[in-house]
């Protein structure tokens, strides 16, 4: 399936990019992550499984076990702290 994720803060910046359209098998967000880490540098570094990464399905805040669809958009980034 087609998916359009996207890459926010810090994330971005390693990266060096804010957001692509891939071709995934992934049925979870848990596996999107994993595939998009077993492309190695920079995504393994980004997405690291020890680091804090959040994730939004089409704009909602969820867990990595939730479902992917196609067309879905998965956000990726850092946890946001304010003050």
């Amino acid at each position: 399936m087609r998916i359009s994720v996207r890459y926010f803060a810090s994330v971005r910046e390693a990266l060096g990019r804010g957001s692509e359209s891939v071709e995934t098998n992934a049925q979870t967000l848990a596996a999107l992550r994993d595939e998009l880490i077993a492309r190695g540098e920079p995504y393994a570094s980004a997405l690291a499984r020890g680091k804090a990464v959040r994730m939004a399905l089409d704009q909602l805040m969820c867990a990595e076990s939730v479902a992917l669809q196609e067309g879905s958009e998965v956000a990726f980034f850092p946890p946001v702290t304010g003050g």
